[in-house]
């Protein structure tokens, strides 16, 4: 790996998880076009989510990582962003004051359209066809014209992308997020629920805080980080011509950058330090995240940290943590030894979602919420035992009113499942779930700042 890395370097190493696309002309100019196009994301921007990331590592601020298992063409629309927006505001809002401490918001949106498979192929009824890889790949549907992968589709999701991009700015900037207003951010369909009326409680102190700050002479109006806030987007680094494409020099570093969004990771799928999305992810300046499943060895992540950072950066790397309930001693014990034994700065994640993920009794793909739960705190029990810092978690969750996840306050039953299960994907948690978890999540770092 010592060898001089460029945009495509990678080219020359095995890829695991890309698609072939029967038309490599056609392919090649639409990497061409998309090399063109304007960036989606800045360098500037990817330094400051980096320098935020460092004080995650050191303790002093919390990670909050959350968005669609993968975004959809069909599902684009201003209020489906908005609502997801609100929820991730509502979270960190319970997260920073419950856990004192700012929170590092960071969505899997504007970009997270592309999905590895477990299998290539895919069959129904008799009928093989290739997997669906997401819709920057090819069409869920199942027919074989859908499933031929397009180049023209990422196209369209750089301009999705942008498009949400620009309206995700809007609200972080343009006073939807002013604290004054956090009482209105709840959902119509949070009424009645508890974690709709714990959000309530809490608002309700927070303006009183509010008024006596008001008292001071400090409001919103002239107190910048009052009504606005941080927003970064992040997604898998799964097509790597898309990635290439996008990839720009910065020019005040004259470094490189993935302008396709702040933050990209590596799955558990593709970490193999040889191949190409190492390669790929060593060359650019963005914070890189790491999935962590049950195979990886400790050893070989050491590895992966000496290609990924061989500087030991802070804010350079993000470990996402990803077992299931029953498996997080098995195997994350020995990955935090290793690593804070080496003296490796990063940000530990917990991912609790794709190891929990069953088929119920009514055939549907779900998760529970007492296992998404329980991984938390096993991952924070763990991180407390070997005296190391559980920086955040990694949520799959969408804004939308949606039963793909059971179990809540709100009691989604198995039979519930086909009410409003609308993902392209896996199973997300709905907005009262993932509020509910918030809360959960905060009152588990007030009570070890406090000594329990």
């Amino acid at each position: 790996m010592s060898e001089l890395w460029t945009p495509s370097s990678w080219r020359s190493k095995p890829a695991l998880q890309i698609p072939e696309y029967p038309d490599a002309d056609e392919l090649a100019k639409t990497e061409q076009r998309l090399s063109e196009f304007p960036p989606l994301v800045f360098a500037g921007e990817a330094r400051n989510l980096k320098a935020e990331l460092a004080q995650v590592a050191k303790g002093n601020a919390f990670l909050l990582q959350g968005g669609d298992c993968a975004e959809s063409f069909a599902e684009h629309s201003g209020d489906n962003i908005r609502d997801f927006f609100r929820v991730m505001l509502q979270m960190s809002l319970v997260l920073t004051f419950g856990g004192s401490k700012p929170v590092v918001k960071i969505g899997r949106i504007a970009g997270q359209f592309a999905k590895p498979r477990s299998s290539a192929m895919e069959t129904k009824d008799g009928v093989e066809l290739p997997s669906y890889k997401g819709d920057v790949v090819n069409g869920i549907e199942f027919t074989a014209e859908q499933r031929i992968p397009d180049p023209e589709r990422q196209v369209k999701a750089y301009r999705q992308s942008a498009a949400t991009l620009n309206l995700l700015r809007a609200f972080a900037s343009g006073g939807f997020a002013d604290i004054e207003q956090s009482h209105r951010w709840n959902l119509g369909f949070l009424e009645g629920t508890e974690a709709g009326a714990r959000y309530k409680k809490m608002t309700d102190r927070i303006e009183e805080s509010i008024l006596f700050m008001r008292a001071c002479g400090i409001t919103s109006d002239n107190t910048h980080t009052l009504r606005t806030t941080d927003f970064y987007t992040s997604h898998e680094a799964l097509l790597l011509g898309y990635e290439q494409a996008l990839t720009r020099t910065d020019s005040i570093t004259k470094q490189y950058y993935a302008t396709s969004g702040h933050m990209l990771w590596i799955g558990d799928r593709t970490r193999q330090p040889d191949h190409a999305h190492v390669e790929f992810c060593r060359g650019v300046q963005n914070p890189i995240g790491i999935k962590c499943g049950p195979s990886l060895d400790p050893d070989e992540l050491l590895q992966l940290l000496d290609i990924l950072n061989p500087n030991n950066e802070a804010g350079r790397i993000v470990l996402i943590c990803r077992y299931g309930a029953d498996n997080v001693e098995k195997h994350l014990p020995a990955l935090v030894r290793k690593v804070e034994g080496a003296g490796r700065t990063v940000v530990w994640s917990c991912d609790p979602m794709h190891g929990n993920t069953i088929t119920s009794a009514s055939g549907y793909k779900t998760r529970p919420f007492d296992s998404i739960l329980s991984e938390v705190n096993r991952f924070f029990d763990v991180h407390k035992a070997e005296g190391s810092i559980a920086g955040g978690v990694h949520f799959e969750m969408t804004g939308k009113n949606v039963t793909e996840c059971t179990g809540g306050t709100n009691l989604v039953s198995d039979e519930a499942l086909s009410d409003r299960y609308h993902t392209h994907c896996d199973p997300r948690l709905n907005a009262d779930q993932s509020l509910e978890l918030s809360f959960l999540m905060a009152e588990r770092i007030a009570h070890e700042r406090n000594g329990g």
